[in-house]
């Protein structure tokens, strides 16, 4: 029987966190997506690199939803439990708070795991393959984004300005400063640009071409000349950032510092960012169990009690600034590894403080 009800409050409990985890995740994604559509409108990208980058950020907002969505759902079900006179099915099987409690604390446990392991490798290697899309993609959008008066410099290490746009689509007075491999400006009476076998182009017509290889200038005419826009690539910053990297390489650079990678060098200016990392992806989680504890506390008094009510708003307030305070740490740990060891701990003293007083207290009721 015992059995039976811990598998009812375990499945509450799991139906509510998974669906209120994903619709939180799906709004919050939602406006995210929003503001990376100046990938397309401004950077030029095409559609599919656009929801792909996207999508893979999903992970990275779960990881931050999920300890705050697990209190909730505990939070809720529990006082749901309350006036539904449920949890008097518990005591009435015998079952005593602190039993009730340990199986909380293993359920967040589990999901303290999940969490290290989606923070510490899924969530960094999602961030990873996005900038790897934006770094291999092309310009797919450059033709909607040539506009007439205005400086476009989206391309890497290029910039147009165009004076006119005519009606049929071609272009009038066309200047392009082009520094991809050599210097040069080139200016162009009128062009057009061309889709040819999928590959785009700018035709340009009767105009010059100053190149500048340090040496000496040198000026050519043309009667019509294509400049290739099909291997364009953006200027969208495609070098991983710190949070895009593996745990395994931010631990070897955090304890021996001499990691030396294609994309990212161990260097002494940014172990900060570094232990600030590792603080997120393990030691953040830590806070799980403590609020889990925070949460399940509310079973020390009950909805008959005086005090119920006072209980529920100080517990919300705790656990709201124990949040706060997991977030604040992670910039005060890299100012050196004894405040990072300093404030690895407190999630566990703090977890060890708070459990003694439950059990305390519900020797008392």
């Amino acid at each position: 029987m015992k059995k039976l009800i811990f598998n009812k409050f375990y499945i509450n409990t799991t139906k509510f966190f998974l669906s209120t985890l994903l619709m939180m995740g799906i709004i919050v994604w939602t406006i995210q997506a929003v503001n990376y559509f100046d990938f397309v409108t401004e950077d030029g990208h095409g559609l599919r690199v656009y929801f792909l980058y996207t999508i893979l950020s999903f992970p990275k907002i779960i990881n931050r939803l999920l300890p705050f969505i697990f209190f909730i759902s505990i939070f809720y079900i529990l006082i749901s439990y309350e006036k539904r006179n449920e949890l008097n099915i518990f005591w009435i099987n015998g079952i005593n708070k602190i039993t009730f409690m340990n199986k909380i604390i293993i359920l967040s446990l589990i999901l303290t795991i999940i969490q290290i392991y989606l923070g510490s490798h899924l969530s960094p290697l999602s961030q990873f393959k996005a900038r790897d899309f934006l770094k291999n993609s092309n310009i797919d959008f450059f033709t909607s984004l040539v506009k007439s008066g205005k400086f476009i410099n989206i391309a890497k290490n290029m910039t147009i300005f165009i004076e006119k746009k005519n009606e049929d689509k071609t272009f009038k007075n066309i200047f392009i400063e082009d520094n991809r491999n050599t210097s040069r400006m080139i200016y162009a009476k009128n062009g057009q640009l061309v889709l040819d076998n999928e590959n785009k182009k700018f035709e340009l017509l009767d105009g010059n071409i100053i190149n500048n290889d340090k040496i000496s200038i040198n000026i050519f005419k043309f009667n019509k000349i294509n400049l290739d826009l099909s291997n364009i690539k953006s200027k969208t910053i495609t070098t991983p950032k710190i949070q895009e990297l593996k745990t395994v390489w931010l631990l070897k650079c955090f304890f021996k510092n001499n990691l030396d990678l294609v994309f990212f060098k161990c260097e002494k200016k940014i172990l900060s960012e570094i232990k600030e990392e590792l603080f997120k992806r393990i030691i953040k989680p830590l806070y799980i169990p403590l609020l889990a504890l925070i949460a399940g506390s509310i079973i020390i008094s009950s909805k008959q009690k005086k005090n119920y009510s006072k209980l529920k708003n100080l517990l919300f307030i705790f656990a709201f600034l124990t949040i706060i305070f997991s977030e604040i740490s992670s910039k005060y740990v890299a100012y050196s590894n004894e405040l990072f060891y300093f404030y690895f701990l407190i999630p566990l003293a703090t977890f060890a403080l708070t459990y003694f007083i439950f059990y305390k207290k519900t020797l008392n009721v």
